[in-house]
């Protein structure tokens, strides 16, 4: 029997996620990297991909916020086939890995999408499921709809804290779980993110300590920061062991609040909150039976409430790069290592190294244009 073909990508910038090598190629046996280095030292008879001149290879863009794209709401196909459309619309732009995001719904529905994630293969690029909600302040619900939200009781923990391939994350209030819930889930590896919460600065120190890790579009749908009541804002920044997500559209967050989170201790990780129309046809869709419409990159319900957004990740890298003055290799972690990292899938995925899956993207480096994909080995333009 012979083992996986060998083949190789060459670029004249590949970024490993940590340092740029010039002139390098990335050789690829199956799924995974075997080999980093010059372009030179490629053993003759290798098919090689030569990537245009100045043309990056990068690690492939990995969003934990993934709504919806190429027309498709989650909420509204929790199935095998919408996923696959959703997949297919984001990876155009660079996204290798997703976490399809269940917006706060029924326990039916989050049953059903739990199922279909499961019986995914591997390589379908889905690494899980994000559920938003529906444990959250109604008073923080944003685009939620108010009555979809509830305290959880024992089904809802058995479900979250079932085992499955792919990664579990759940966002919520931790003022709305009952004593011990976020613990729980911590124990079964789910990872918790602290959104759509008054939570206050003791309340969220608690959860920390507890086992939640992230937090959920910063600053967006929580209590804000203040002088006497930091709330969860300041908890965040100060926890160097948490990561905290951002939407840089220049609505959803300030690109100067966003500056000020980059000096914290914690460690940012772009998201898109992406809505149907990401790669789609159609301007506007239905979200709770409310008509939505795209302005520029963001999603706007008629009462003027923000609800999510038409960004892509190598968006999201450009208005990384172009609003808050971040350059583009501490970026390009933003998009890939950190957000790895918090999936606890840092030794796998998010960097360009022997025995990673090789996830990757190439990219122009100038326009921040994603110019291929490929995800574990198998290459799309």
């Amino acid at each position: 029997m012979t083992g996986p073909q060998l083949h190789a990508v060459a670029a004249d910038t590949v970024f490993d996620g940590l340092t740029t090598h010039r002139d390098a190629a990335v050789l690829i046996e199956g799924s995974r990297i075997k080999w980093l280095g010059p372009r030179r030292r490629l053993d003759a008879g290798i098919p090689v991909r030569e990537l245009p001149d100045r043309c990056w290879l990068v690690p492939g863009f990995i969003d934990v916020q993934v709504n919806g794209g190429g027309d498709v709401l989650f909420n509204d196909d929790p199935t095998s086939g919408g996923m696959a459309r959703i997949v297919a619309a984001h990876r155009q732009h660079g996204t290798t890995g997703l976490l399809p995001t269940l917006l706060s719904d029924t326990p039916e529905k989050m049953r059903m999408a739990l199922g279909a994630i499961q019986a995914l293969p591997p390589e379908s690029g889905v690494l899980g499921i994000h559920f938003e909600g529906p444990f959250l302040a109604p008073e923080k619900a944003g685009a939620h709809l108010p009555g979809m939200t509830r305290t959880p009781g024992a089904d809802d923990l058995r479900l979250l804290a079932s085992p499955h391939a792919g990664i579990t994350l759940v966002t919520l209030a931790p003022e709305r779980v009952p004593a011990g819930f976020i613990t729980e889930l911590a124990a079964a590896r789910v990872r918790v993110a602290l959104g759509h919460s008054m939570a206050t600065y003791a309340e969220t120190r608690q959860a920390l300590a507890e086992g939640l890790t992230g937090f959920t579009h910063l600053f967006n749908a929580m209590r804000p920061l203040a002088s006497r009541e930091p709330g969860p804002v300041a908890a965040a920044l100060e926890s160097a062991g948490a990561w905290f997500g951002m939407i840089v559209d220049g609505v959803h967050v300030h690109p100067a609040m966003l500056r000020m989170a980059l000096r914290g201790s914690a460690r940012p990780m772009l998201v898109t909150d992406a809505m149907p129309p990401v790669a789609g046809t159609r301007p506007t869709f239905s979200l709770y039976g409310q008509p939505i419409e795209v302005h520029g990159e963001t999603c706007v319900r008629q009462d003027g409430t923000l609800a999510g957004t038409a960004l892509d990740m190598a968006s999201a890298v450009r208005n990384c790069v172009r609003l808050l003055g971040v350059p583009l290799t501490e970026v390009l972690g933003y998009a890939s290592r950190e957000p790895a990292a918090f999936l606890g899938l840092g030794d796998r995925l998010g960097r360009l190294a022997p025995g990673y899956e090789a996830d990757m993207a190439a990219l122009d480096p100038d326009t921040i244009e994603v110019m291929g994909t490929w995800v574990a080995g198998r290459g799309a333009d």
